[in-house]
């Protein structure tokens, strides 16, 4: 079911009303309710999924039980190794199986000898790379006794498969979001109205933002070799602000709709494209991601404390990692090998953790130091998500390969009225999340300071802009094929 379809305009309100008006009882009932609503909205796309959930679900939940009781180094480490293989082992194979297979065969081209390996024909899960990683970290954090198991099998199962962030996250911490369901909710109206704020704010950078941006992409991406340089340009610029608009506006919803049920989601997205580096900018684009493999990959491995040299490995390990957990493809793997030259000489220099605060604090207008840190670090991730959204690593080079040729100084050949309007758009998405880059979203209101005509003419004004901009096609978020 996806966010932006009629099936979940429907589908929300009556668990809502259900939720708070009939299985408010008790806690019980409230997650009992929650894992029924879950399951249907999972099993929207294909019910056989839910055997997966299901399965893994129960596998961690026997694993932190077993583990409580556990006092053997041995046998901890056994149970957390079935653990991590269930879980990864489902993910390789549905996700890596063909990968593997087909980079098998092109190895054995390289020595004169050819075959066609077997290719499995099947769907690949719908958001399987995220409860995976949010199971995983249940179980992980148990063996490191960092976390009391859960003996609640209908709460765990809920946070595993909670709605709102179990197709693309934010992949959710057990230390964070497993004590939520251990503990009775209670209605609270201004958490709730901050949520169908930052839920009217996703779904307008998702379905005007993002999904006008797809169509001059998807068409110049198609035909990048009949387009000049500065037409190829505009298409990297305009997809990297799709990707953003797209992912963030799932993050919004999700986290906005976490907030009707009276759960705190982790923040995902803090303004990535005002970052001055680029180590700030993983440390605000995609937080629940980078901040999981800092945590269970960066930081076993040695992080920054084994000298240089294992300096070096572990972030390009990090980084090949995170490309490989976004698809079965050379294309991210590359893309995270970009950002990990991107990011070393700032390790290196230790000059990783410069920027800690929001960009011109205190002011309104950057100064031009900042302003060119920005378009910098913008552009560096521009040119890397060439590779994101190629299909192919020959078809990145050649589609930058033409973008720095001498057309990249002619005219863009694709300023229809399409494009206008998407860049005016576009520039009032970037306004009002500058004006907002200390919030946690573009539309969180501080109501001691502003006036309620002004937060409802806000409303209304960007209503008017989702009904006369929109696209109601029901296009999938972009993340959902991770």
């Amino acid at each position: 079911m996806l966010f932006n379809s009629i099936e979940f305009a429907i589908f929300l309100p009556i668990v809502f009303a259900v939720y708070w008006l009939v299985a408010n009882k008790n806690l019980k009932f409230q997650n009992a309710f929650l894992l029924i609503a879950s399951y249907m909205f999972y099993g929207w796309w294909d019910w056989r999924f839910l055997s997966l959930i299901i399965f893994s679900s129960l596998i961690d939940f026997i694993v932190g039980i077993k583990l409580s009781k556990a006092e053997s180094k041995r046998k901890r480490k056994l149970l957390l190794l079935t653990s991590i293989s269930v879980n990864l082992g489902f993910l390789g194979f549905f996700k890596y199986f063909n990968f593997f297979a087909d980079s098998f065969a092109n190895a054995f081209t390289l020595f004169g000898t050819s075959f066609d390996p077997a290719r499995l024909s099947i769907i690949l899960p719908v958001g399987i790379s995220f409860y995976t990683f949010q199971t995983l970290s249940y179980s992980i954090d148990v063996y490191r006794r960092k976390l009391e198991p859960n003996n609640d099998i209908i709460a765990f199962f809920a946070f595993v498969s909670f709605f709102p962030q179990l197709v693309a996250g934010p992949i959710e911490r057990a230390a964070n979001l497993l004590p939520q369901f251990r503990t009775k909710r209670n209605f609270d109206y201004s958490r709730a109205a901050d949520g169908m704020r930052q839920i009217l704010w996703g779904l307008f950078k998702k379905i005007v933002i993002a999904d006008n941006c797809a169509i001059i992409v998807d068409d110049i991406f198609h035909n990048y070799s009949q387009y000049p340089g500065s037409t190829l340009l505009l298409g990297a610029v305009f997809f990297s602000l799709q990707i953003y608009s797209d992912f963030s506006g799932y993050s919004d919803i999700a986290i906005g709709t976490g907030r009707l049920f009276g759960f705190n989601l982790m923040r995902n997205f803090a303004f990535p494209y005002f970052s001055r580096d680029i180590a700030e900018f993983w440390r605000r684009w995609h937080i629940s991601l980078s901040t999981w493999f800092r945590d269970y990959l960066y930081i076993p491995l040695g992080g920054s404390r084994g000298g240089v040299w294992l300096t070096i490995r572990n972030i390009f390990i990090i980084f090949t990692v995170t490309g490989f957990w976004h698809g079965a493809n050379w294309t991210f793997i590359v893309w995270g090998l970009l950002h990990a030259l991107y990011f070393l000489p700032l390790l290196l220099l230790s000059r990783n953790r410069k920027y800690m605060n929001d960009v011109a604090e205190g002011r309104f207008f950057p100064n031009i130091r900042e302003i060119l840190q920005i378009g910098t670090t913008f552009f560096q991730t521009t040119i890397a998500f060439v590779f994101f959204r190629a299909e192919t690593i020959e078809q990145s080079l050649l589609y930058l390969g033409r973008m720095f040729s001498e057309s990249l100084f002619s005219f863009p050949s694709v300023l229809s009225g399409q494009a206008l309007i998407s860049l005016t758009l576009i520039g009032l998405m970037v306004m009002i999340e500058w004006m907002k880059r200390d919030k946690q979203h573009g539309l969180q209101f501080d109501s001691a300071k502003s006036s309620k005509v002004f937060r409802w003419s806000s409303y209304v004004f960007i209503i008017l802009l989702i009904l006369l901009f929109g696209k109601f096609d029901e296009t999938e978020f972009i993340y959902f094929q991770f």
